[in-house]
């Protein structure tokens, strides 16, 4: 005779699941936001950015922030990989590249 399944249990674990997943994503856009500098911003200037990114509809402009974000993604890893090395100078070239990110970005 096979075991009756406990949904409650199932119901649960995959509510705890979920929890954890939203916990993980908030924390991962945080420490983006801190990462691109743009922790600097005013609370509003950070979301009046943020909508109006989430609005612009013109494939062309979002395609172009895509490559600037792949972009900076790569730069980031290639200095954290330079900075894994022993090379001092990374953390003082990531922070630099940080603010001007964000400097570019309020310009924009």
């Amino acid at each position: 005779m096979r075991k009756p399944r406990d949904y409650d249990s199932e119901l649960k674990a995959l509510e705890d699941k979920a929890r954890e997943l939203k916990t993980r994503k908030v924390q991962q856009l945080g420490e983006l936001v801190i990462a691109t500098g743009a922790d600097t911003l005013t609370t509003d200037e950070l979301a009046g950015a943020l909508v109006a990114i989430a609005e612009t509809k013109e494939a062309g402009r979002r395609e172009a922030w895509a490559k600037r974000g792949a972009a900076w993604f790569l730069s980031k890893s290639r200095r954290s990989a330079r900075a894994d090395d022993g090379n001092g100078g990374g953390a003082s070239t990531q922070s630099g590249g940080a603010q001007s990110l964000s400097g570019t970005t309020g310009a924009a």
